[in-house]
């Protein structure tokens, strides 16, 4: 084993993006993985103590021990671990397999005084232990980071829509000039979004299942051992004891059902994030949005006046890696030929890589929302340059006065032309109408016509 620092990494995450992704390390990490394994084959053990059939005893202050071994689990446990595997120890020779070599870390945790070595891993197949490991990993990662990640994304879009819920804007459908908005209503429509899918996001993670079946999912080795006991009521209260569901019948694998529904909801609020990169990116080329300089930073290596988007093109970047990411292991840990293959083993191992791309990719817009400034006057300006936008209330409060031409009419003057509002107004000079009607439509103007978009903010503070 190598212990590489930054500059030699294969992979920026834990190189250029380090500082993003450190928050990860005690979820996504191998020691974090070995820590679990060691978890898992603990409380197993203690469980099956627990067990009127069993032989096993094991008093308070040695389960207090036992704990230890993954309570007080460091660094050099890990890397004792790691050479079990790889390199063997004076106890043991090289096993080439990561939780047996688990198995004997747990065998030298055990107090002096007891004789357990034999129950130890008693009845399961690897794939009992790593299936609850990731699971009691993922969990809390989403939990602990990446929501909490989400949610400072969502909070610092429903100040950006409070702060500026009054300040019209011109929309654009189609990218072509539409009925105005004002800059708060739209952050406003991504904060609801947000909400939405970090519910989903929430829902998912307190949804993840495990299993403990053994080699085929059938209880055999246990039921030979042991036939009087009740291993699914067992196994189904083992698991729910971990604070995860219990998922049954299976095969040797979990078949992952929870995992893919998870990743398809960290998608889901990618997608949210994506559309609102690319947006806040379109607003800054269109100067409604400025952004704050640090004195400091370099925009351009040749053009010293640039400030450019980074945050968010980064995090469209990142976003979209891991979308991608999220898909393939959704799809493909799901999948098992027949009763078992290890593919899906290596693949397990990048569910950190993609988690870790979802954290970057908040952070960075998180950060980028933090730099953007309103620029109200450019806004303004768009909105004057484009009076025809008013065409759509001038129709409307004309079909509500009776004229079955209204449209017509309004989609005349300005389809496909430059139009004033002098052009409006002397349209509106030869209406027939009622005085009342006339001055309504002359006290129409692109600013002014944004509905009930202020409203539409209450709730996102």
């Amino acid at each position: 084993m190598t212990d590489r620092g930054p500059l030699s990494t294969v992979s920026p995450l834990d190189g250029r993006y380090a500082r993003y992704t450190e928050p990860l390390v005690p979820y996504v990490s191998e020691g974090a993985l070995l820590r679990a394994r060691v978890r898992v084959e603990v409380e197993y053990l203690l469980a099956l103590a627990d067990l009127d059939a069993t032989p096993l005893t094991i008093d308070a202050d040695d389960r207090t021990t036992l704990r230890a071994a993954y309570e007080e689990f460091d660094d050099e446990d890990a890397r004792r671990i790691k050479r079990i595997e790889v390199d063997g120890t004076d106890e043991y020779p090289a096993t080439n397999h990561d939780v047996k070599a688990v198995e004997y870390f747990v065998r030298d945790a055990l107090p002096e005084n007891l004789d357990a070595d034999q129950w130890i891993h008693f009845g399961l197949t690897s794939e009992d232990v790593n299936n609850l490991a990731h699971r009691l990993l993922i969990g809390p990662a989403i939990e602990e980071v990446l929501i909490p990640a989400l949610e400072a994304v969502r909070d610092a879009l429903g100040e950006l829509a409070d702060e500026n819920r009054d300040v019209p804007m011109l929309a654009r459908t189609h990218g072509q000039p539409a009925t105005p908005t004002t800059f708060g209503k739209e952050m406003a429509v991504f904060v609801g979004r947000l909400d939405r899918a970090i519910d989903r996001v929430e829902t998912a993670a307190d949804g993840l299942a495990g299993k403990l079946a053994g080699a085929s999912g059938t209880y055999a080795a246990h039921h030979t051992a042991y036939s009087e006991v009740d291993w699914r009521a067992f196994a189904r209260e083992f698991v729910e004891s971990l604070d995860l569901e219990f998922v049954e019948p299976v095969t040797q694998v979990n078949p992952c059902d929870d995992l893919a529904a998870l990743f398809d909801t960290l998608s889901g609020a990618n997608a949210v994030l994506l559309d609102l990169d690319r947006d806040v990116w379109r607003y800054v080329s269109q100067r409604y949005l400025g952004q704050r300089a640090d004195a400091d930073e370099t925009g351009s290596s040749t053009m010293p006046h640039k400030v450019n988007p980074i945050d968010f093109e980064n995090s469209e970047g990142n976003l979209s890696k891991a979308y991608s990411d999220l898909d393939f292991l959704g799809g493909y840990i799901t999948t098992s030929r027949l009763q078992r293959d290890l593919s899906d083993s290596t693949v397990k191992r990048n569910i950190g890589a993609a988690l870790a791309h979802c954290c970057i990719g908040y952070r960075k817009t998180e950060a980028g929302l933090s730099k953007v400034v309103p620029n109200e006057q450019v806004m303004r300006d768009d909105l004057e340059a484009n009076p025809e936008v008013i065409g759509e209330a001038v129709q409307t409060i004309l079909r509500r006065e009776g004229h079955t031409d209204a449209y017509e009419r309004v989609k005349e003057l300005t389809r496909g032309r430059r139009t004033s509002l002098e052009d409006f107004y002397d349209l509106f000079d030869d209406l027939d109408v009622s005085e009342a009607t006339r001055e309504e439509l002359h006290a129409l103007t692109p600013a002014g016509y944004t509905g009930v978009a202020s409203d539409l903010v209450d709730g996102t503070e």
